[in-house]
């Protein structure tokens, strides 16, 4: 599936994986997914408030309608 969505192969991820590791080194690197994760984290959290005020909304707007 991911080789359809962006026409990487396996030599593709595995250069652009070492380019990272040279970049950030070892170290870095689980920091650096910590970070993403919790951003990732936080947008579906958003995203999720902003959805069920929505239904909500619609579900009031339908009540005063009747």
């Amino acid at each position: 599936m991911f080789n359809l969505v962006f026409g990487l192969g396996g030599q593709e991820l595995l250069v652009i994986g070492l380019i990272i590791l040279v970049f950030f080194g070892g170290k870095k690197i689980p920091e650096l997914m910590k970070g993403l994760g919790s951003g990732i984290r936080e947008f579906n959290n958003a995203k999720n408030n902003i959805e069920a005020e929505v239904k909500e909304n619609m579900k009031e707007i339908d009540a005063k309608k009747q």
